[in-house]
């Protein structure tokens, strides 16, 4: 990574030390409870202070969001006095970063979660392990403004590249900020989840009362080689919340979809109707069967339903896609 530029390089690899220094010299109590994760928090607790978590890099071969929050972590860190917020900054799967894979042995997005089977010895499972403990410390005392952006970018190409999930438990005025946020960030579909894949946004939902999502910026890309162009909606929505600046108003509210059912990978004789090179939102017609696995055979069941996240080749037990409906 020596070639990428040197705030890049710093986040990609969890370095921290410069950013961390400017902080604590501008008097915020500044710590890195583990590796990959660094929390700035204002010298005295105000419960009227929202407390921000930002992830990037949950799947190591997602580089966009890792580059674009390098880049505004360090303009902010030269302003440390206009930080508004209690920040956790989580750099989610370092090992797989560094290796330029998407994990090190399963998906760490599937770890946030008390049963996890034959993935419990994993790699993932002990990293999981790490950041729900620093992250129910960061969380905890924090007033009732609890935000946590999981920045990601997709395998595939999508008919709404910029898009996220939201689960459906978040209560309702901090799930409509959550929203008129993300229509700032340029977000253009929101699918709204009703129970949990084992996702580190699902997690602090449903456990620690942040409003929780799971953002899809655009396409998987190479670290130090990303169009920054396509992040500028969302870079400028996440720097003025962590400025406490004023929202600026959204040219387009995101379509929001709701959850119609899960493709659930049930044993090795599953078998897909689409596969990974499909594009997310992709429609299916009422009957259509989308995938069969022995006996269970799954179909469209509304007029139309649009599939997301198809991928097959997902280990049993494991989600291998989901289809939505548009609501709103």
């Amino acid at each position: 990574m020596s070639a990428l530029p040197e705030a890049v390089r710093a986040l990609a690899e969890a370095d921290f030390a410069s950013v961390a220094q400017r902080f604590q010299d501008a008097g915020f109590t500044v710590a890195q409870p583990a590796s990959g994760v660094l929390t700035v928090k204002a010298a005295t607790p105000d419960a009227d202070r929202p407390s921000v978590l930002v992830s990037v890099g949950v799947h190591g071969d997602e580089t966009g969001p890792i580059e674009m929050v390098a880049w505004l972590v360090e303009a902010l860190s030269r302003t440390p006095d206009e930080l508004a917020v209690d920040l956790m900054l989580c750099v989610g799967n370092i090992d797989a970063i560094r290796l330029g894979k998407r994990f090190v042995d399963a998906d760490l997005n599937r770890m946030f979660r008390k049963e996890r089977g034959s993935l419990a010895g994993t790699f993932e499972a002990a990293r999981a392990d790490v950041l729900i403990d620093v992250t129910r410390a960061f969380f905890e005392g924090s007033g009732p403004q609890r935000w946590h952006l999981d920045l990601h970018t997709a395998i595939r190409p999508s008919h709404y590249p910029m898009f996220a999930i939201v689960p459906e438990l978040i209560e309702d005025c901090a799930r409509e900020r959550l929203i008129d946020w993300m229509g700032e960030a340029g977000i253009q579909a929101i699918i709204m989840n009703p129970a949990s894949a084992g996702t580190y946004s699902y997690f602090t939902s449903e456990h620690l009362g942040a409003a929780g999502t799971t953002v899809e910026l655009g396409r998987v890309g190479t670290l130090g080689q990303n169009d920054l162009s396509q992040f500028a909606d969302a870079s400028k929505a996440l720097d003025r919340l962590l400025r406490g600046q004023p929202a600026q108003a959204a040219t387009t509210r995101p379509h929001v979809f709701s959850t119609a059912q899960s493709i659930m990978k049930l044993s090795d004789a599953f078998s897909m109707q689409v596969g990974r090179e499909t594009w997310n939102f992709t429609p299916m017609k009422q009957g259509e069967v989308i995938a069969s696995d022995g006996e269970t055979v799954y179909t469209v069941q509304h007029e139309e339903e649009l599939v997301v996240f198809p991928n097959p080749d997902v280990r049993v037990g494991l989600r291998a896609g989901i289809m939505v409906v548009r609501i709103m």
